[in-house]
């Protein structure tokens, strides 16, 4: 009798294994499958009709846990599609249609917190976007057109600051501003084309610090405020040394020789005047020189080794050793500079 069991249980296994895995004379499968690995891991199962994914199709981690849910409401063409991690936390949820993202998906974190809404037209970008923070607060909202920013863009700066702007095909088109935490403007200015052009403004605790030319994308000017005490604002391109004044206080020396003694620190000016013409030479000492000034390098009658400037100075900078890795690097890229010079140095 024992035996006769067993005998009628393997019988009902192979009949069930027959019912399922079928393929029909035209080579299409049909009805319900469940497909393993080598090892006899699950790796899916759900219903075909006529070789087409029916109804609801579950995706396997080797482990056994759920990786993809397809719920199919047109066979083989639109399904809910949900994706999780190995810890069965959602990663992804949306609508496919004949495999292209359709309408709006969601993105979650590994942690299974919403990180991202975004709306696709055929597997392409299309519609709303919003992006939040870890903490479930709006980052930024923008709209999407075929693949492109178009529309109006948000993004969140800080606590409470904010920047905006509109798109247009995908480059900044008209005004765009910038408010801090305290609710005060930034920055703004305006793009024609994806590119800066006209006037744009700086401020610092509400006020105007830096003013800029733009003409599409090229730099035409920047002036910066200068408290001397007045107010007054020069061109950074007519100033060619800052240095320290005492702890809060700036000596300023311009083009035509002047010196102004501006009321705020190095620092504050440094930030103000930009990189991209004037380099930090001694960091220490903070010192600022116009790059374009520099000619090399040479020694002072102590043997240190001290920046040659044109015009020079009435006073010595020592430059540090980022200072001289910057100078190496524009003697190695550039070879020349503006005179059409070699780059010399200890001459």
């Amino acid at each position: 009798m024992k035996y006769k069991l067993i005998i009628l249980a393997l019988m009902m296994v192979g009949i069930a294994c027959q019912a399922q895995n079928m393929i029909d004379e035209q080579g299409r499968k049909q009805g319900h499958w469940v497909k393993t690995d080598k090892q006899g891991n699950k790796i899916y199962e759900g219903d075909f009709v006529d070789d087409m994914e029916s109804g609801t199709f579950t995706y396997y981690f080797p482990n056994g846990t759920v990786r993809i849910i397809n719920e199919y409401t047109v066979p083989g063409k639109i399904c809910k599609h949900q994706v999780f991690n190995p810890k069965g936390n959602k990663l992804a949820e949306g609508t496919f249609n004949q495999k292209n993202r359709d309408g709006l998906w969601n993105f979650y974190s590994e942690g299974g917190k919403l990180v991202k809404l975004t709306t696709y037209k055929m597997g392409v970008r299309h519609g709303l976007q919003i992006i939040f923070t870890s903490n479930g607060d709006t980052a930024e909202v923008c709209n999407w057109a075929d693949n492109h920013r178009h529309g109006r863009w948000w993004k969140r700066i800080g606590k409470q600051g904010y920047i905006t702007a509109t798109y247009v095909h995908g480059g900044i088109e008209g005004r765009l501003v910038e408010y801090n935490d305290a609710q005060q403007l930034v920055r703004e200015g305006f793009y024609t084309k994806g590119e800066r052009n006209g006037t744009w403004k700086y401020y610092d605790k509400g006020q105007l610090v830096v003013e800029e030319d733009w003409k599409m994308g090229n730099l035409l000017d920047r002036r910066v405020r200068l408290l001397l005490p007045e107010e007054r604002f020069v061109s950074i391109f007519n100033i060619y040394y800052m240095a320290p004044q005492g702890n809060s206080e700036s000596i300023v020396y311009l083009s035509n020789g002047t010196k102004l003694l501006h009321h705020e620190g190095t620092d504050v000016l440094y930030g103000r005047v930009g990189g991209d013409r004037f380099t930090l030479a001694n960091k220490e000492a903070r010192i600022m020189v116009a790059t374009d000034l520099i000619v090399g390098t040479t020694r002072d009658r102590e043997g240190r080794e001290i920046l040659n400037l044109d015009p020079r100075p009435d006073f010595d900078v020592f430059p540090d050793d980022d200072c001289m890795k910057m100078l190496h690097s524009m003697l190695l890229h550039q070879q020349t500079i503006e005179d059409g010079g070699m780059f010399d140095f200890d001459r």
